[in-house]
């Protein structure tokens, strides 16, 4: 099959343009015959580098609640409105669609990714399970429900966001779970993330679609308090997307310093070839020395539990 990661920046705190941009670089993967495309972290709703929300410790200023509740109205509700534009845009296509998000539900933001098959249904989402140092002053936390791997007729699909790479125990629940296009969005820009990459695809024998944004200072608004002074073409994410194959050859990137779509043919086969000496939840586990235990329950802060009393009926 063919595959695409898609290399863009979101416009920060624009919902609408950024479901825009969404659905070209969609046709421009379909168009390279793509059959699944990944989108970046946060690639809707936006990811604010650079941004401190007006935090210290025991301070918060009113600037900084303003642009959180900026933030708060640019996230988008699942399902609602705007999933229903990525569904419209993955049916149109026929092209499966991995897209990284900033949830919201109730006054918590999360930061998910989304999964659309080539149908335009909605299949499922992993909300990130561990937001990266100051992310955490802004997203809240995913739980064990939303750790899906899904069938998505060309094979089974799953995501780990930013630093959730660097979980191991994550990405061995993946790997038990069969994956074989393990979607990598992210933001990170940093040389060590291709060895990161390179690695996974090699350890899990799966094949590796990471997709980073490049996003400059004019992909933020004029008042934007990130960056001040930074002129609008300074690149604040600079990319490196990439492909790579289960042996760990990068088959496309990584692409730096543009926007762009890379595709690239996917040879299934290599999967099972790289199992044959490699199947770090199969033959080469020790479950008689080492087992993982993975909580999938959901675990919402508020539970109605029902203390209806059922009498039993008394005999005659």
């Amino acid at each position: 099959m063919r595959a695409s990661v898609v290399q863009a920046g979101s416009p920060c705190f624009d919902t609408a343009a950024s479901l825009r941009k969404l659905s070209d670089f969609a046709a421009a993967a379909a168009a390279e015959g793509a059959a699944l495309a990944v989108f970046p972290e946060a690639f809707i709703g936006g990811y604010p580098k650079g941004a401190d929300f007006g935090a210290r410790v025991g301070m918060r200023s009113e600037e900084g609640r303003d642009w959180f509740r900026r933030y708060h109205e640019s996230a988008i509700a699942l399902p609602g409105p705007e999933l229903d534009v990525v569904c419209k845009v993955a049916r149109s296509h026929r092209l499966a669609l991995v897209v990284g998000v900033i949830e919201k539900e109730g006054g918590t933001l999360y930061c998910t990714a989304v999964f659309v098959d080539g149908a335009g249904t909605f299949r499922g989402k992993h909300r990130k399970l561990m937001p990266t140092a100051m992310e955490r002053l802004i997203w809240g936390f995913g739980d064990g429900s939303t750790m899906p791997v899904l069938d998505m007729g060309f094979g089974r699909v799953g995501a780990a966001i930013c630093w959730e790479n660097y979980m191991p125990l994550y990405r061995t629940w993946l790997y038990g779970q069969g994956i074989a296009f393990y979607c990598a969005l992210t933001v990170d820009d940093r040389p060590q993330w291709q060895h990161t990459m390179r690695h996974i695809a090699y350890e899990g024998r799966c094949f590796v679609l990471s997709a980073c944004q490049y996003a400059t200072r004019a992909d933020y608004p004029a008042d934007y308090p990130g960056f001040p002074g930074a002129e609008p073409s300074v690149a604040l994410i600079k990319g490196g997307s990439v492909i790579v194959s289960p042996f760990g050859e990068v088959l496309a990137g990584p692409l730096h310093g543009k926007e762009g779509v890379l595709t690239a043919d996917l040879d299934l086969a290599q999967i099972a070839r790289g199992k044959y000496d490699l199947d770090v939840t199969g033959h080469y586990a020790r479950p008689d020395v080492f087992q993982l235990r993975v909580d999938t329950r959901a675990k919402p802060a508020v539970a109605e539990t029902d203390t209806t009393v059922t009498e039993t009926p008394q005999s005659p």
